[in-house]
């Protein structure tokens, strides 16, 4: 493979002036200084740079022009120095890790939606930019004598064509391996993060610096605004920094619960997640559909997912509850790019979820209490002192304290998740060569759906991450949106297996 790129490459170089040959060479040169990698990782990256050159050449860019956008000053001095730094996990990262023995991951994805396919070529080189901007990324999970910990990584940062199933795990436990993918197809560029590394927030920001980077090389320029960050900027140290610290103590806690919530009905399938539906919304019907109700657009989905909930479960009693992450940056501004959200439960007896005026007046008034500013204190307070109990524990023998944990944090306590990102913004030059924006939860060892909402420009897609092969859920969320007049298409895939 090797070889014949090179092959390739040195035909190409045939074809060039003398002046271009020189120019070429010189670039090369230079990226020698700035490349200290392993050689096997460093002549990919070599042979990255030499696509990228020859694939600007089949596009109309000169020679010139290439390797102005392609300039090894981009690589900084990330790949010429040794990996020295490494990263606590923050106390809501810290759980993570332990999930993946019981056969479960916590990965998520976001998406967005070019309006031309990806140049694989081209993104590829944005990645190996990009990630030097990213350090507390740019590494990989360890074991400590206490706790896991992250640990800087100096590698090829690869991307991948989508072969499979979103979500699927990350193989962290290989040495210096990403907690990351990058994934690509047609014109939708995906990232699926290892939940220790960041939030959807955090994430948002890399996808959206890492789009800005690709659509610079290939000569679309945009200012920094709208929460993308300049790839040669110094990352500061409050982007680095465990915010969850900042959050003062309170003397009661609160927040977790113990009961089992009621689980939509529906075989669960073998292979997870066996569907991912998205229902493309015209966001200002959306709204306004929100508004007959007195609601924001997020009680007002949560009352559907209640309604639909209950007509997909054969339980007629108990409590459903939905678990909706909270971002604490609201309530305790930070820049970090770590995770800073907490969650909390909204739940309902089964028997009074009714019509959907009546459900989005109890939910607004339970978010209302339930994630405000010193509900979420108490609950960070809480989460605090169950790490705190388990420090000294050692790694290896910690397993079993992490399950009595992980049990208080499990899925079987929720019916389902709604993990509302927002409305997502870019500088106008960028936004411009963007469709939409999703997010996809991973699938949960026991729920039957957990559903995500992304906002951007006038598309608002909710994301249903499925379970099983059961319909009723999705379908009875559609019928609810369509009687209260929301301009909705659904996409998705086929069943993955049954």
């Amino acid at each position: 493979m090797r070889e014949e790129t090179r092959s390739a490459f040195e035909d190409f170089t045939q074809s060039l002036s003398s002046a271009e040959g020189e120019a070429v060479s010189a670039f090369f040169e230079d990226f020698a200084h700035h490349n200290f990698l392993h050689a096997n990782e460093k002549a990919l990256m070599r042979r990255d740079f030499e696509n990228a050159i020859r694939r600007y050449r089949t596009l109309g860019v000169t020679i010139d022009d290439a390797l102005k956008r392609l300039a090894i000053v981009n690589l900084g001095s990330f790949y010429a120095r040794p990996s020295l730094r490494w990263f606590p996990l923050d106390n809501a990262a810290k759980i993570y890790p332990f999930s993946m023995a019981h056969g479960r991951m916590a990965v998520y994805r976001l998406s967005v939606y070019l309006t031309e396919d990806v140049i694989p070529d081209i993104l590829q080189i944005a990645l190996s930019f990009t990630i030097k901007r990213f350090p507390s990324f740019a590494t990989t999970v360890k074991k400590g004598f206490f706790w896991h910990y992250l640990d800087t990584s100096k590698r090829r940062y690869s991307l991948e064509p989508e072969e499979s199933m979103p979500c699927k795990p990350l193989k962290v436990a290989r040495s210096g391996s990403q907690a990351f993918r990058v994934i690509y197809y047609k014109n939708r560029v995906s990232i699926e993060f290892f939940h220790v590394l960041t939030d959807g927030s955090g994430g948002m920001v890399f996808l959206k610096t890492l789009m800005a980077e690709y659509l610079r090389l290939l000569g679309v320029e945009s200012g920094k605004e709208g929460g993308t960050l300049d790839i040669n900027e110094t990352p500061s140290p409050r982007e680095l920094a465990d915010a969850f610290t900042m959050v003062p103590r309170t003397e009661k806690i609160s927040g977790f619960v113990n009961r089992p919530a009621v689980q939509m009905s529906g075989k669960l399938c073998r292979q997870l997640p066996c569907r991912v539906l998205h229902f493309k919304m015209d966001a200002g019907t959306l709204r306004a559909a929100a508004k007959r109700y007195d609601a924001t657009v997020t009680s007002y989905l949560l009352a559907l997912l209640f309604i639909a909930g209950k007509s997909a479960t054969d339980e007629t009693g108990g409590t459903m509850r939905v678990q909706v992450p909270v971002n604490m940056r609201k309530f305790y501004p930070s820049k970090t790019l770590r995770n800073f959200s907490m969650y909390c439960g909204i739940q309902l007896p089964i028997q009074s979820i009714e019509d959907v005026r009546q459900t989005a007046g109890e939910i607004t008034a339970q978010l209302s209490e339930k994630a405000s500013r010193h509900a979420m204190s108490e609950m960070v307070t809480a989460a605090a002192r169950i790490v705190s109990s388990l420090r000294f524990i050692p790694l290896f023998i910690k397993a079993p304290a992490v399950k009595l944990v992980t049990g208080i944090l499990s899925d079987r306590l929720f019916s389902n998740t709604l993990s509302n990102l927002g409305v997502v913004h870019m500088p106008p030059e960028l936004a411009r060569h963007v469709d939409s924006m999703d997010m996809v939860m991973g699938p949960s060892a026991t729920n039957r759906a957990a559903c995500s909402l992304v906002t951007f420009g006038n598309s608002a897609t909710l994301s249903i991450t499925k379970s099983t092969a059961d319909p009723s859920f999705e379908e009875t969320l559609y019928d609810l949106l369509v009687a209260d007049s929301v301009s909705i298409a659904v996409e998705g895939s086929a069943l993955y297996a049954d």
